[in-house]
């Protein structure tokens, strides 16, 4: 019998992202984008439009209407699974507050910049004291 052991790194970041907005309106609003982005992913992937770790080439037709309805166009096919991926969402006033461990992130930052967000990124592992973060 032979015993492998392997660490990875790929679900250690514990990173947080914080869009700041002008307005609380702003924060509620693309957490409810990020939201039906999400369901989008899960429902295309359960009819099997997509498959999620493969890195889609084109959008599914409703990608495509959620996309023109948010009026977000910056984001790639192959980013859109990130919707699918483990994160907490919090809307704290004007600011929407993401954490997760994941590392690819680039389709919530650019959502949060394309709708007027101010963004910080930051681990949680390297700045603890800022409250946020996995556990907190």
């Amino acid at each position: 019998m032979k015993i492998w052991y392997g660490h990875g790194s790929e679900h250690s970041s514990n990173l947080v992202m914080i869009g700041r907005f002008k307005d609380s309106g702003d924060a509620t609003e693309v957490n409810e984008i990020i939201n039906m982005f999400a369901e989008q992913v899960r429902a295309d992937e359960q009819a099997g439009l997509i498959k999620i770790g493969e890195g889609a080439d084109r959008f599914t037709d409703g990608m495509l209407k959620l996309l023109e309805k948010a009026k977000v166009y910056s984001i790639g096919p192959a980013e859109f699974e990130q919707f699918a991926y483990d994160v907490r969402i919090k809307v704290r006033n004007k600011e929407l507050v993401i954490t997760t461990d994941e590392i690819d992130v680039s389709a919530f930052l650019k959502v949060l910049i394309d709708k007027g967000a101010r963004v910080e990124v930051y681990s949680a592992h390297v700045y603890p004291d800022t409250g946020e973060g996995r556990g907190r």
